[in-house]
């Protein structure tokens, strides 16, 4: 991995902040706070801060997922009142990307976590934290194959189009699939990681389709996939994966409505993003690039540590 920051950081604008004290407020700035994942992240961050009481922390997040321009303007209101340094999960790559350049210019470091930025973005932000969404998402598929068989339909359930972590996420999931089987795609569907959204769709889609498999793609979606499954009386006659891992999904694989739910660390992502924030302003050397990893729970590990460590 490469390490420290890029050059022009390193050289240019938080050089010249070297003889002022970095202490301050980071902010953690993510994609809603109407989300048990994102709360979770909220605890890693909470965690890791009192490992650095010379900073304190602020947790903010839109109403919603789509709520782009107000995540765009928490940032800037994050610049605005001086931050030491800011720890973002863009909802939206092209969106944020200006305003991530803005807190670099002012001398601002910034840790993206989940889902990355526009291309040509890399050199205004230190390190990026995520799931390999990519890696995640072949995984989905390859169970997929091996519990659904390699022919019929699988409907994929996604959440907002064009975000990071779910071109990588779905995209791969997609791929894996065509490439591996001659399973037929169903979508992708876009919930805007709603969940009542997602089981309206899903219902349709159940009354529409022969479906052998199903895949929700983040923790609204997959639950009200689940429910749509219940409600149909067709739990544990499709084999069905979602994303993330709070209580409802839990007790979806429990009961067999679920055959697996992919769980992030996302406890590590907000634990990671704030001590790299911390150790940047400390002059340390941080990887650009932290993978924090994916579990597939089932039935089988629930109950394991390898699957309780990323449970929430």
């Amino acid at each position: 991995m490469k390490k420290l920051l890029t050059t022009a950081l390193a050289t240019g604008l938080l050089a010249t902040m070297a003889s002022t004290s970095f202490a301050g407020e980071i902010a953690v700035i993510v994609k809603t706070t109407n989300s048990n994942f994102w709360q979770n992240v909220n605890k890693g961050a909470s965690a890791a801060i009192e490992a650095h009481p010379e900073h304190t922390m602020s947790f903010n997040g839109p109403a919603s997922e789509s709520a782009i321009a107000d995540q765009v303007a928490l940032v800037e209101n994050a610049i605005n009142r001086g931050v030491s340094g800011i720890v973002l999960a863009p909802s939206d790559p092209e969106a944020l990307a200006p305003v991530v350049k803005r807190a670099f210019e002012s001398g601002i470091p910034v840790t993206i976590i989940d889902s990355g930025l526009a291309e040509g973005s890399e050199k205004h932000y230190q390190a990026f934290l995520s799931t390999d969404n990519c890696a995640a998402g072949q995984q989905a598929a390859a169970m997929m194959i091996d519990e659904a068989g390699t022919s019929g339909k699988v409907a994929v359930m996604s959440y907002v189009a064009g975000v990071g972590s779910e071109i990588g996420r779905v995209g791969c999931f997609v791929e894996h699939l065509t490439e591996n089987s001659d399973l037929e795609i169903v979508g992708p569907f876009y919930s805007q990681s709603q969940m009542a959204t997602a089981l309206n769709q899903t219902t349709d889609i159940l009354a529409a389709n022969k479906l052998v498999g199903i895949f929700g793609a983040n923790e609204p979606t997959a639950i009200g996939m689940g429910r749509a499954l219940e409600q149909s009386g067709k739990a544990g006659q499709v084999t069905a994966i979602g994303f993330d891992g709070n209580a409802d999904l839990q007790d979806m694989v429990k009961s067999g409505t679920l055959l697996a739910t992919a769980v992030q660390g996302s406890f590590q992502m907000g634990e990671l993003g704030v001590n790299a924030v911390a150790d940047i302003l400390d002059g340390k050397s941080v990887d650009t690039f932290i993978d924090t990893g994916v579990v597939l729970v089932t039935k089988d590990n629930i109950d394991d540590p390898v699957a309780q460590n990323v449970l929430y």
